[in-house]
């Protein structure tokens, strides 16, 4: 996708360049000359701009973007003004960063795509990983139900999916199991990679260092998260 990305702070800077890194054609802006300098060889352009200022946004592709991300975070209306700016002069779909409450409200009136959060999305997800001990990774679907990465319990090692029933026993589907492979790179060093083996079967047999993809209720993960702490099933 080619994506504009407005706004270089910690958060618009990251996703930028992660965005970049997965293969999107990025062109940020940003009014701050380091931070343009900083990132310009990361990303397919670079521009300093004013985002307040209609007339600097000729510098922007914005007619042949399909993305726009107004990622300024400043609680002084900035924010707001490039938003208004982007939306008149692209149908590209937008997602804007709110500050406020007061935010929400005239970006929904605005009729963006999407409201992000950034800092209270992160520190929602960072207290379900610290809450979910035992987790290594996961994200909620709602307020009930998550996905979550877990190990696979000792216990559960050298059987079948089937004989264990898993879903019975847990409560908890299994979306798909990665496991860490050992690879030789080009200069003909070992290094290990995860690899996820697909959708399981009921023949597939658990291997210690598995790690679960499950779906389901936050309860039930922490469930089974304080069983394989044990290494037995309830």
């Amino acid at each position: 996708m080619k994506i504009v990305v407005i706004g270089l702070g910690n958060f618009g800077m990251s996703l930028a360049i992660h965005l970049s890194n997965t293969g999107n054609e990025v062109i940020v802006a940003d009014q701050d000359l380091e931070k343009i300098e900083q990132i310009k060889n990361k990303v397919a352009h670079a521009v300093a701009i004013d985002a307040t200022n209609e007339n600097a946004y000729n510098s922007l592709p914005l007619n042949n973007a399909d993305l726009a991300i107004i990622a300024i975070g400043q609680r002084n209306g900035a924010g707001i003004m490039s938003t208004a700016i982007v939306k008149k002069l692209t149908k590209a779909k937008i997602i804007s960063r709110s500050a406020s409450a007061l935010e929400d409200t005239i970006l929904e009136a605005m009729g963006v795509d999407q409201i992000i959060h950034p800092e209270q999305e992160y520190a929602e997800r960072f207290t379900k990983k610290i809450n979910l001990k035992g987790s290594i990774d996961n994200f909620e679907i709602d307020d009930e139900y998550l996905v979550s990465e877990v190990e696979v319990s000792q216990s559960l090692v050298g059987q079948t999916l089937q004989q264990s029933d898993f879903r019975k026993n847990f409560n908890l589907n299994i979306i798909t199991i990665i496991r860490k492979k050992q690879h030789t790179n080009l200069l003909g060093r070992a290094i290990e990679k995860r690899e996820v083996v697909g959708l399981p079967k009921p023949d597939m047999v658990f291997q210690s260092g598995d790690i679960l993809a499950v779906f389901g209720k936050d309860a039930d993960i922490k469930k089974y998260l304080k069983n394989h702490a044990h290494g037995f099933i309830n």
